[in-house]
């Protein structure tokens, strides 16, 4: 039972202070209540024993990771990426050599729709929001002096080119002398929301979807410490979908994926654990 003499101090509390509104909603139009306790877990049939568990088991509440936060340090990869590849190595030596330990490479428009720098829809946007890579020799340049294997991990967007910017990493890590084994590439790869929210597409959606799958495909095959799809649910957040809406389009999604890769004959545990999904926080009273 809710604590009456907590109640008591929260009405007196408003009377002195005032209530700056009747009600505080989330993002999604959610009520948020002054106070959640155990009384709230059997109003809304939250079980701990079942919907909470313990960390680095299912159902994952607590973290995927038995060790949450105590084992290592988050991942520090700030994205960066702009003119040309010496531009974008320079700032890639900066951000380690001032901290970071990740890789997060952004590719400029034309580089994303699989478009040269010559080409005449290009025009106007070479270099811009990201670097322009037309060839193995730009992968190169960027990652001058800089081994695949020495950063934690490499993350890049690469949507609607997933697969191409996979062989282009791994044509690197031969050049570098570096085993795919010992480096991790993160490919966004999630075309899907292309549709939805950026417009940053090639072909149409069927298509398209089997070009990621390729990825996803190649990696569970030969290179399972890559993680080929990140699904992301930012985008469409950011294109103006509630807090519920982008967590269900991004759902569905990672279903068609999984759907698509086990019609391939992949088995889910041979490629579910190296798929990510990322979205915003959604909860935040307003």
């Amino acid at each position: 039972m809710r604590d009456t003499e907590w109640e008591k101090l929260l009405a007196a509390d408003y009377k002195v202070r005032g209530r700056r509104k009747p009600s505080f909603y989330s993002e999604s139009g959610i009520l948020v209540d002054d106070l959640y306790d155990q009384s709230s877990f059997s109003r809304i049939g939250f079980d701990p024993d079942t919907d909470l568990g313990e960390p680095g088991r299912f159902p994952f509440t607590r973290s995927i990771h038995s060790s949450m936060y105590r084992g290592s340090y988050w991942i520090m990869g700030q994205y960066a990426g702009f003119g040309n590849p010496d531009a974008t190595n320079e700032r890639f030596k900066y951000l380690l050599k001032n901290g970071q330990t990740a890789l997060a490479l952004a590719l400029d428009l034309p580089t994303q729709l699989g478009l040269e720098s010559d080409n005449e829809l290009a025009d106007g946007e070479v270099g811009k929001a990201g670097v322009s890579i037309n060839s193995l020799r730009d992968m190169e340049e960027i990652f001058a002096d800089l081994p695949l294997n020495e950063a934690h991990q490499i993350f890049t967007t690469a949507n609607a080119i997933g697969p191409i910017m996979l062989a282009l990493f791994l044509a690197l890590g031969e050049k570098q002398g570096v085993d795919a084994s010992q480096y991790n590439v993160v490919l966004q790869n999630d075309i899907l929301k292309e549709y939805v929210s950026r417009g940053a597409y090639i072909f149409p959606p069927t298509p398209s979807l089997k070009f990621s799958i390729d990825a996803v495909e190649y990696c569970a095959r030969h290179h399972p410490n890559f993680t080929p799809i990140v699904v992301c649910g930012s985008h469409m957040r950011q294109g103006g979908a509630t807090a519920v809406q982008e967590v269900a389009f991004t759902l569905s999604n990672a279903k068609a994926y999984f759907d698509e890769a086990i019609g391939r004959g992949l088995d889910i545990d041979d490629f579910a654990p190296s798929l990510e999904m990322s979205a915003l926080s959604a909860y935040e009273p307003v």
